[in-house]
C-alpha cells in the first residue's frame, strides 16, 4: 500500500453569539478546523484534525508513496518537521486511522484496549459569575457530568475563588471540580509576566479547602522546580503538560515527579505514538494521563482513543460550555458530534480506525477557499 495524496481543508464556521475564551482575550466568532485527508492506492482514506498545518505542503514529498503502515518512520519524520515548522499531528491521527481500517479495528484497541468508554469532565472555556457558573454546574449534572473544570483568570483571582466556591456550594461534595489557571498558555503576543510562586501557593491552598480534584498550568512549564514545591507544600495534584511538545521534556518531567496528571494532546504536544509511551510511564509511576482535548470532534477521537487504549483516566476532558460552546459547534465537520451518555461517560466508536464520520455537505458548506 502507498500514499497517494495528502489533502488538506480548511474550514471556518461562523459563531453566533460568539464564544468568549477564557485565555483568549477577543470573543471567537469562527471555529476554525482543517481537515487532513490521507489518500492511498487501495482505495482508503484516513482522516485527522486538530491543528492548523499551516506549512504542511512543503512536506508532501517526505510522505507520498510511501506505506502508510510504516508509522515509526512517519513519526521520526514528524518530529523533524516540528523542529523547523508548526505541529503536524493530524497528519499521525490519518495515519492511524488507516491503520485501524487496514486491520479491521478501532484505533483504541491497538493501542491496549483498556476501557471501552471514559468518565467524561466538562472542560468549561469561558469566565462566568459565581452565579452563573454555579447554574451552570447544576445543568451539566442534570445531563450527566460528574465533573466539571473552572477556568481562573489569574488577573482576577478573588472573582475566581468566588466563582469555585459559588459551585461547590451548588453542587455539594459528589461533584469533583478541577480548576485550571492556563499559567502555561499564552495567546500571541501576551507577554504577561506569570502569577509569582507564594501568589499561586496561597490561591491553591485555598482551592484546597474548597475540595478541588486537581489545579492545571498553576505555573509556566520552565517552572518545574515551583511545580515541585507546590504539590509538596499543598496535597493539591498538580496538572499540566498539554502544550509541551517535546518529548524528551516530558520524559524529564516524569523522571523528576513534576505532575500528579499529564495532559499532553496527541493532535497538539507530541503525537499518539509518543503520547501512548508518555501515559505508560505516567502509569508506571502511578500517575494519570488525563489528555487536554480542547480541539475539534476529530481531535477529541484521537485523544479518547489513546486514552482508553492505555488505560487513561480517571476523566476525560470533554470541551463543553454551553450555550457558547457546544458539541455541534465542536463537531460541525462531523456527521454527528460526540456525545456523553446519560451517566457521564464518552463511549469509544467501535467502527475501525478513529471513527470519524465526516458530514461532506458541512465541509463543502464552511470550507475556505
Amino acid at each position: 500500500m502507498k500514499i497517494t495524496a495528502i489533502r488538506l481543508e480548511r474550514l471556518s464556521l461562523h459563531l453566533d453569539p460568539p464564544f468568549h475564551a477564557a485565555w483568549d482575550p477577543l470573543p471567537r466568532t469562527r471555529a476554525a478546523a482543517t481537515i487532513v485527508r490521507v489518500e492511498t492506492d487501495e482505495g482508503i482514506t484516513g482522516i485527522g484534525s486538530g491543528d492548523t498545518m499551516d506549512g504542511f505542503d512543503a512536506y508532501q514529498d517526505l510522505f507520498v508513496g510511501r506505506d502508510p503502515l510504516d508509522i515509526v518512520r512517519h513519526v521520526r519524520v514528524i518530529e523533524t518537521m516540528n523542529f523547523h515548522s508548526g505541529r503536524y499531528w493530524p497528519l499521525e491521527v490519518a495515519l492511524w486511522d488507516i491503520i485501524g481500517q487496514v486491520t479491521g479495528q478501532p484505533v483504541a484497541t491497538l493501542f491496549g484496549n483498556v476501557h471501552s468508554r471514559l468518565r467524561a469532565y466538562a472542560s468549561c472555556g469561558e469566565l462566568k459569575p459565581p452565579a452563573a457558573r454555579a447554574e451552570s454546574a447544576l445543568a451539566l449534572r442534570e445531563q450527566g457530568f460528574q465533573a466539571m473544570k473552572i477556568r481562573i483568570d489569574r488577573n482576577r483571582l478573588e472573582e475566581g475563588l468566588a466563582t469555585v466556591a459559588a459551585t461547590r456550594e451548588a453542587v455539594g461534595s459528589d461533584f469533583e471540580i478541577m480548576v485550571d489557571l492556563n499559567q502555561a498558555w499564552r495567546m500571541s503576543g501576551d507577554v504577561e509576566p506569570a502569577l509569582d510562586l507564594g501568589s499561586v501557593r496561597r490561591t491553591v491552598e485555598r482551592l484546597r479547602e474548597l475540595g478541588v480534584y486537581w489545579v492545571e498550568e498553576p505555573l509556566p512549564y520552565a517552572d518545574a522546580a515551583g511545580l515541585r514545591a507546590l504539590r509538596a507544600e499543598t496535597g493539591v495534584r498538580i496538572a499540566g503538560g498539554e502544550m509541551l511538545d517535546s518529548f524528551g521534556a516530558l520524559v524529564d518531567y516524569l523522571e523528576h515527579d513534576v505532575l500528579d496528571i499529564y495532559q499532553m494532546d496527541v493532535v497538539l504536544a507530541v503525537g499518539m505514538l509518543r503520547s501512548r509511551t508518555l501515559a505508560e510511564l505516567a502509569q508506571f509511576k502511578h500517575r494519570f494521563f488525563t489528555p487536554h482535548s480542547w480541539t475539534n470532534g476529530i481531535g477529541v477521537l484521537a485523544n479518547l482513543h489513546v486514552s482508553a487504549g492505555v488505560g487513561g483516566g480517571p476523566y476525560f476532558e470533554f470541551p463543553h460550555d454551553p450555550p457558547g460552546w457546544t458539541p455541534e459547534r465542536r463537531d460541525f465537520m462531523l456527521a454527528e458530534p460526540l456525545q456523553i451518555s446519560s451517566d457521564g461517560f464518552v463511549e469509544v466508536p467501535a467502527r475501525p480506525g478513529i471513527g470519524a464520520v465526516l458530514d461532506e455537505e458541512a465541509i463543502a458548506r464552511w470550507r475556505i477557499g
